[in-house]
């Protein structure tokens, strides 16, 4: 199902790297997007999570509140690309079941509690990330990395991986 659809949603919602954000971070998501569309396995994929987060901490600094920041920016995008292949992939599940056998197992029924679940690991694991923080001012930070860390990981399993890839 090879649709990758970062650059697209990258360019909806307006990044770029040329110009300040209402919270005054220097937000583009296009260093992800040009890793993931330039890269042939997953490892390689994995590697380029957080590469806009990285590069808008870079230009922006160091401070709690932009490391937060960047790190909800690409979270941003890649909720919205995990949004759109997940709705693609639902889309292709239902074909799938309509030629079915009879007493098959629904694929459409299965991705949707997959994605259900996954959404409550994701949720817990980030929470019990920062919490290792005490509720020190690094929790932010913590919470808002995995958050992408892991909807990153979800948008391109389901992309690349799930139906097959």
């Amino acid at each position: 199902m090879r649709l990758f659809l970062v650059g697209a949603v990258a360019l909806a919602m307006g990044g770029s790297a040329s110009a300040q954000d209402a919270d005054g971070l220097y937000y583009d998501f296009a260093p992800t997007s040009r890793c993931v569309a330039e890269s042939e396995t997953s490892a390689e994929r994995s590697e380029c999570i957080g590469r806009a987060s990285e590069a808008c901490i870079d230009a922006t600094g160091y401070a709690t509140p932009v490391l937060s920041g960047c790190a909800f920016r690409e979270l941003e995008s890649w909720d919205a690309h995990v949004n759109a292949v997940y709705q693609a992939a639902r889309a292709q599940a239902r074909e799938f079941d309509m030629g079915a056998g009879a007493g098959a197992p629904s694929l459409a029924v299965g991705l949707r509690d997959m994605q259900r679940a996954w959404i409550e690991y994701r949720d817990a694991t980030c929470g019990y990330e920062a919490a290792q923080w005490g509720g020190g001012t690094g929790a932010g930070p913590a919470f808002a990395g995995c958050l992408m860390r892991l909807t990153a990981e979800q948008a391109l399993y389901l992309e690349f991986e799930g139906m097959g890839g």
